[in-house]
């Protein structure tokens, strides 16, 4: 009888100190998601909102604009972290769209890098790259290895805005050992704070499952509704635990410490 007992007991025992165990852990595992507010230096709308907000976004600044170095400066300032939102040709849409000086696959490799540390100049403080647009572009290897190469001689980060299935950002960072994550969710693809809303919910979720997460939002034409709605998520992700972190903080490893490591 006794022996029937224990052998009932201990399953249960091992069972409770698991759960236990798992309860802890899912606890105690710090969550972080950036949010990247992309074509500061161009658009207005938004722009105040979010560099005068206590939301810390990560804010990428389009180069060669009026207000490229004044919304990078402004972005530091205040304590944002500040990253080159650099424009790239895309499969369609307006050249126009682009603006000055892009990143276009009749270019040689020497005048890509040129293009590139030219559009680091134009924007302070910065200490990463994604790219605008680019669904062309991004899939040339030799447009791509440029880009990399420039970020691995300036020690910069890169993020891929995943224009493209078809990008050969992963593949060459990795080669070159260039750190790099990649975009999971687009916040304001339809311009509606409820969408946003809708979006940051799914940024969660992301964030939930992998540990980290990423989203991409916008400052112009679409700027006013994506602050209303991610300032309006932000007491949803405290009740999830959900840390709102510039994007240097979501990476890690060795890697990472060459860079972000002083």
């Amino acid at each position: 009888m006794k022996i029937k007992f224990a052998m009932l007991v201990i399953p249960f025992l091992f069972f409770s100190f698991q759960s236990s165990s798992f309860a802890e852990n899912k606890e105690t595992k710090e969550l972080k998601a950036a949010i990247i507010i992309d074509d500061f230096g161009g658009g207005n709308e938004g722009v105040k909102e979010f560099l005068e907000g206590n939301i810390p976004i990560t804010a990428a600044v389009m180069p060669f604009t009026e207000n490229s170095k004044a919304h990078a400066e402004w972005a530091h300032k205040n304590g944002f972290e500040v990253m080159v939102h650099l424009p790239m040709q895309p499969k369609r849409g307006k050249r126009s769209w682009l603006g000055p000086k892009p990143i276009t696959v009749e270019l040689s490799p020497e005048e890509v890098k040129k293009r590139v540390k030219e559009a680091l100049e134009s924007v302070p403080y910065a200490v990463g790259m994604n790219n605008h647009m680019g669904s062309l572009a991004v899939e040339n290897e030799g447009i791509v290895r440029a880009i990399v190469e420039v970020a691995k001689e300036r020690k910069l980060f890169l993020v891929d805005s995943g224009t493209s299935p078809g990008t050969k950002f992963p593949e060459i960072a990795k080669e070159l050992g260039v750190p790099l994550l990649k975009r999971d969710v687009f916040l304001d693809d339809i311009s509606s704070s409820a969408h946003v809303r809708k979006q940051m919910a799914r940024l969660a979720k992301v964030t939930e499952f992998q540990g980290k997460g990423i989203a991409i939002g916008h400052v112009g034409v679409t700027g006013k509704e994506c602050s209303i709605g991610v300032f309006q998520s932000m007491d949803e992700f405290k009740k999830r635990n959900i840390k709102i972190v510039p994007v240097s903080q979501l990476f890690s490893g060795e890697l990472a410490d060459q860079y972000f490591i002083p």
